[in-house]
């Protein structure tokens, strides 16, 4: 007989496997890609250091929750660059039919619970969800300005394409981050050219 127990080491021993799912981002220094899982931390830490950009409905312990939550189902749906080609309606498909998967190795109360935070990012409707969504726009390109344009360069992108694909993204859950990123950003783009 399956126990509450079993289930839950079940989940937690298949998350473990977020750690070999590469991203498109490499890290700051430069030396290799980013995991999936280590991004997922990272944001965590994001949101604990800048929490003082999030609005004023926004409930930061649920948006940690989220960010650690919400790369989970790249371990069966792969991580879709934002500057990367795919099919956005194939690529969501991918993603519920993981999370159908991956939650559904919970006990159910945690896997309608960690279910639902997941959806609440996914949907992006919520302030706590949009500035969670922020972040997880954010980060990125920090990290590319850290490695000297990192997947910019590989990805050929140009400044009109990342504020298309991530502005409007940063700048709706935080307004704040969105004036550094755009400032910096467009100071590297400016240099690149």
């Amino acid at each position: 007989m399956t126990t509450r127990l079993d289930r839950q080491i079940a989940f937690l021993n298949e998350a473990d496997k977020l750690k070999s799912v590469n991203r498109g981002t490499l890290l700051c220094d430069a030396s290799r890609p980013e995991n999936s899982a280590e991004h997922s931390w990272h944001l965590t830490l994001y949101a604990l250091v800048l929490a003082d950009q999030a609005g004023p409905d926004v409930d930061v312990t649920r948006v940690t929750k989220m960010l650690i939550l919400h790369d989970l189902v790249e371990i069966d749906a792969g991580d879709n660059p934002i500057f990367g080609t795919y099919e956005q309606t194939d690529m969501e498909a991918q993603e519920q039919l993981a999370a159908d998967r991956i939650f559904g190795l919970l006990p159910d109360d945690l896997r309608d619970d960690l279910r639902g935070t997941w959806e609440e990012f996914e949907a992006c409707e919520t302030p706590t969800a949009r500035f969670a969504k922020s972040l997880d726009r954010f980060q990125p390109p920090m990290q590319n300005l850290a490695a000297g344009g990192g997947s910019w360069i590989e990805y050929n992108v140009t400044e009109d394409q990342f504020v298309e694909k991530v502005g409007s993204r940063i700048a709706h859950g935080a307004p704040g981050l969105w004036a550094y990123a755009r400032k910096h950003v467009s100071a590297w783009f400016s240099a690149h050219r």
